[in-house]
Order: structure tokens, then sequence, then C-alpha cells
């Protein structure tokens, strides 16, 4: 079972935490994105693996856009 991580905001992407590859836990963060000078952590609700990583750090998000792939 895979999760689609998707943009909840337009936003720049901060920073990547992880990269393709990474174990991640339920609740652990994923890459931090910046809003009207806010930081906002996006975080896995799945244990598993970073299959695809979407964005890179300095891209700039829309509503809906795909940011991670944890399977």
């Amino acid at each position: 079972m895979a999760e689609e991580i998707r943009a909840e905001m337009v936003a720049n992407v901060f920073k990547l935490v992880v990269a393709e590859g990474d174990v991640v836990s339920d609740g652990d963060t994923l890459i931090i994105l910046e809003s009207m000078k806010m930081e906002i952590p996006v975080l896995t609700e799945l244990d598993g693996t970073v299959a695809t990583l979407a964005v890179a750090e300095g891209d700039v998000v829309q509503e809906g856009d795909l940011i991670a792939v944890v399977e």
C-alpha cells in the first residue's frame, strides 16, 4: 500500500528532510514547506520507504501537487 503525499497549499519547498530510499515511520517529517514566513512540516502517516520525492529545495508547489510517495 502506497501513500501519496500532496501539498495542501501553495508554498515553497524550504528543506528536504529525507531522500528517496529512506525508511520512515508514521509521523516523521519528510520536507518542510515555507509559506508567508511560516515553516510547515509535511508528515507521513505510514511506516515504509520513501519511493519518490517529486520536489526539490526551492521548488514552488501548488495545492494538490505531488510531494512524495511512501510505500
